[in-house]
């Protein structure tokens, strides 16, 4: 009689963990949590998979919240050994819709209104740099 209320005892605890773990699962903050209203815009991607591998975005934004532009980019993928850009401009205002490798990502007429550039290196160091091209 003993053993048998262990394993009930053991049987529910295991029941409820599992849904514990669950819970976790399936509530953990995403990008459509954060409060700027972020739209991407435009996305590039290198086709080349045996060196860095070079993320970049073009993302349009309700207002200038600094942290959750940081968190944002932080939510995009990311490669080891690559690089992740992730450029913020204010909804509204002209984005660029194409984007492209190397150092200067998109047409520089955009320049004027990109509002933030968030960067994530090779090495995962993370930035934010407010008015990257002012």
């Amino acid at each position: 009689m003993g053993k048998k209320k262990i394993n009930i005892f053991l049987g529910i605890l295991v029941v409820l963990l599992v849904a514990w773990m669950m819970k976790g699962t399936f509530t953990q903050p995403g990008i459509e949590d954060l409060k700027g209203e972020f739209t991407e815009v435009a996305h590039y991607r290198n086709d080349n998979n045996t060196g860095p591998i070079q993320h970049v975005f073009a993302v349009t934004v309700k207002d200038t919240l600094w942290s959750e532009m940081e968190t944002y980019g932080n939510f995009k993928p990311h490669h080891k050994g690559g690089n992740t850009k992730v450029y913020f401009f204010i909804k509204g205002s002209p984005a660029p819709n194409q984007l492209g490798p190397g150092k200067q990502n998109f047409d520089p007429s955009f320049n004027n209104t990109c509002i933030a550039l968030y960067e994530k290196s090779a090495m995962g160091n993370t930035s934010i740099t407010k008015y990257p091209f002012k």
